[in-house]
């Protein structure tokens, strides 16, 4: 079955206990093209033809009319076009809702943000004290502190493969900072950045932001949701700007094995303007037989490749906000004027943090191993519950911390003082608010369509 939303669910292990009141229905009655409103307060739903998008739109003003004592008019609160153009985060807005429900002394089971439920190890903590303790607090260059960018040469050159020098590197407040400035660096206004799917739901946004328009290339589950090379050279174009390839993905766990990036890599070279951005913020996050592979090291693709990494998943340092880009030194340097006028350098306690990170061991030593076994357990378990489970379609991740859950076989069912579960965001609310099982838990849910991050 085609992913064609962007959206998720994340729910917890309970989920695949069943619920005498939440039925499957059969293939005909199932709603294949639901979209929703992005107010969370008002759970409205809408049909994705009444809500599609008016790009580049003229600007409408918004001027409040009303006159002041003095006789002035109000004051113009119309926004930029480009604002209007992309949505907010749905992931961050379950999130809040979820503290909010949380402050309020619901237990809350969370898994809506996508982040590990692990500590950071203890001598990347150490690190970070120790930098406040001696003072280390101030202003750090740009681009990062050489001694970071040393140390991430080294473990790309180690572990990846591909050879940078430190001015080919820029340390950002997070990878997400990274990819944002990377598009912004390389797309003109009527580019194109196509976008496998399903799809981390910030990458069609920030395409909008840099006035570029998002190509969506739908992937299947029969497939392992892996893209179709031919589907790939068929939406192609002279406008073709940007190719986004997340492995192992979010929200699919899937990971491409080398043989397919291959194949991807030799349409790439066909194509002049066309550039890669290699999202690998869960390399270190795979289960064997699965190997990581960077798009950067294949055959003449180092010229064209924006490597995003970071430090956030494998090293459980998401409130660190440390990630970085690596690719030729002209993309980097246009990456790094954008955020010498945006945030300008990373936080000077996580950049030591993070050379303490490095310094683990290949691949993060045994630390790192210690939170992949645990995962790769919690994956086996519930892949395992969820196909015994009626009407749940499932493709196995072989990496990351998410499965990409078919429910679309429960949506129209008519639950007894909640209504109709009319698609992802409305189960992921009946979810959160209602099914709290006997033991009073609630389900901090993202709203992706069908994903699971795994729970502790």
């Amino acid at each position: 079955m085609a992913a064609t939303a962007p959206h998720s669910l994340q729910a917890s292990s309970r989920i695949a206990s069943k619920n005498p009141q939440l039925k499957p229905i059969s293939d005909s009655q199932i709603s294949h093209s639901i979209s929703f409103s992005s107010q969370l307060s008002n759970f409205s739903l809408k049909s994705s033809q009444s809500t599609t998008r008016q790009l580049h739109s003229q600007r409408i003003s918004a001027a409040v009319r009303t006159e002041s004592s003095s006789g002035t008019m109000g004051v113009d609160i119309s926004l930029s076009p480009r604002v209007n153009s992309v949505k907010p985060s749905k992931t961050v807005a379950i999130t809040d809702q979820a503290t909010a429900l949380a402050q309020a002394g619901v237990p809350v089971i969370r898994l809506a943000a996508g982040e590990p439920d692990f500590d950071t190890p203890a001598v990347i903590a150490e690190a970070g004290i120790r930098a406040i303790q001696e003072g280390y607090t101030r202003y750090t260059p740009n681009a990062g502190t050489l001694e970071l960018r040393s140390a991430i040469c080294h473990k790309l050159k180690e572990e990846n493969g591909i050879s940078y020098t430190p001015d080919q590197i820029l340390v950002s407040n997070g990878a997400k900072q990274s990819i944002l400035q990377a598009v912004l660096a390389v797309c003109s206004p009527g580019d194109e950045v196509l976008i496998p799917a399903p799809y981390w739901v910030s990458y069609p946004e920030m395409a909008r932001l840099a006035d570029a328009n998002p190509v969506i290339l739908n992937t299947h589950i029969s497939e392992n949701f892996l893209l179709d090379p031919k589907l790939l050279e068929s939406k192609l174009s002279e406008k073709s700007r940007l190719l986004i390839l997340c492995s192992p993905s979010n929200p699919t766990g899937s990971v491409y094995p080398r043989e397919l990036l291959e194949e991807i890599a030799q349409i790439v070279s066909r194509h002049p303007r066309l550039l890669v951005l290699s999202d690998e913020i869960y390399e270190h996050i795979i289960y064997a037989p699965a190997t990581h592979t960077s798009f950067a090291s294949l055959p003449g693709m180092w010229d064209r490749t924006l490597t995003v990494n970071g430090f956030s998943k494998a090293f459980a340092m998401t409130g660190w906000r440390l990630g970085y880009l690596a690719g030729p030194k002209h993309f980097v340097a246009a990456c790094g004027k954008i955020q010498s006028q945006s945030t300008s350098g990373a936080s000077s306690i996580s950049q030591k943090a993070a050379v303490a990170a490095l310094g683990m061991g290949y691949a993060g030593g045994e630390a790192v191993s210690v939170m992949v076994k645990a995962f790769h357990e919690r994956r086996d378990f519930l892949v395992k519950s969820f196909g015994e489970m009626e009407g749940v379609k499932i493709s196995e991740p072989q990496g990351a911390f998410y499965l990409f859950l078919d429910f679309s076989s429960y949506f129209g069912v008519e639950i007894d003082g909640f209504g109709a579960i009319n698609g992802s965001e409305s189960l992921c609310r009946y979810l959160l608010d209602k099914a709290q099982g006997p033991f009073g838990i609630a389900f901090a849910l993202a709203p992706y369509d069908r994903v699971l991050r795994f729970p502790k």
